[in-house]
């Protein structure tokens, strides 16, 4: 599963025109967007349309004016290819359990800095995570950015992009894995966790934190210690911290 480690600082590759762009999804190539064009749409759009929302690919609805920037031909379309591929959470879950392992797992709910997106992944990356766990939207592009941000790391941790992080969630805890979520006001802390059991950690955005939808599933609301009163860690360092007492307690 493991990826080449290499990158570069590149310019993102497109694909314009629909039967380009069909012909990527039909070979299995990882998209990490669609500009579609605002406004009325033929029927061979609206196609392409329904089978990005079969294949889970995030749309992006983008004046003319945009399309036009990035190049003639482009039939009122164009795709982002991902540096990365794109895993399913349940095969995630499954092969970690065939191995014999607990499954730990980070959810990034709406962190959308493509930094701390990167050093998350690094650091998740070095804690043995069986994989980061993204939404559709409201998420950090994983670009050349993210990529070097997180040291190579994003090409070697699979990535798990989910529709619906409430739905994933649920399914998660069908699957015998414990959802902690980390807040700053949260009453537990995450020393006082068994964190040897399968578990997901939920980390969310500077600004608006974890959505409260998905709080409402998580097992345990955790917190880190601070010695001083201040409103938070940011959020990689957090995750830093969170997965160095994961590694500690299991090995």
């Amino acid at each position: 599963m493991k990826r080449h480690s290499s990158f570069h600082k590149e310019k993102p590759i497109l694909i314009k025109g629909i039967h380009a762009i069909e012909e990527a999804i039909g070979s299995g190539k990882s998209l990490e967007k669609i500009f579609i064009q605002k406004g009325d749409r033929n029927e061979k759009i609206s196609s392409l349309i329904k089978t990005a929302n079969q294949n889970e690919i995030p749309l992006q609805y983008v004046p003319v004016e945009k399309l036009n920037k990035l190049g003639a031909a482009h039939q009122g379309v164009a795709a982002v290819v991902s540096p990365v591929s794109f895993f399913k959470t349940e095969d995630i879950i499954a092969q970690a359990y065939e191995r014999g392992e607990d499954p730990l797992l980070i959810i990034c709910d709406g962190i959308t800095d493509v930094r701390n997106f990167g050093a998350i992944a690094r650091t998740a990356y070095a804690a043995a995570a069986h994989a980061l766990i993204i939404p559709q939207t409201e998420t950090a592009s994983i670009n050349s950015e993210a990529v070097k941000a997180s040291a190579g790391a994003l090409m070697n941790i699979p990535v798990c992009r989910e529709k619906n992080l409430n739905l994933t969630v649920k399914n998660l805890r069908l699957n015998g894995i414990q959802i902690l979520a980390a807040m700053a006001s949260g009453s537990k802390f995450i020393f006082d966790c068994d964190l040897k059991i399968p578990i997901a950690i939920i980390l969310g955005s500077e600004g608006k934190g974890i959505s409260n939808e998905l709080l409402k599933h998580a097992d345990e609301i955790v917190k880190l210690p601070m010695a001083n009163a201040f409103n938070s860690y940011n959020v990689s360092v957090a995750a830093g911290m969170i997965l160095y007492e994961v590694m500690k307690q299991r090995m």
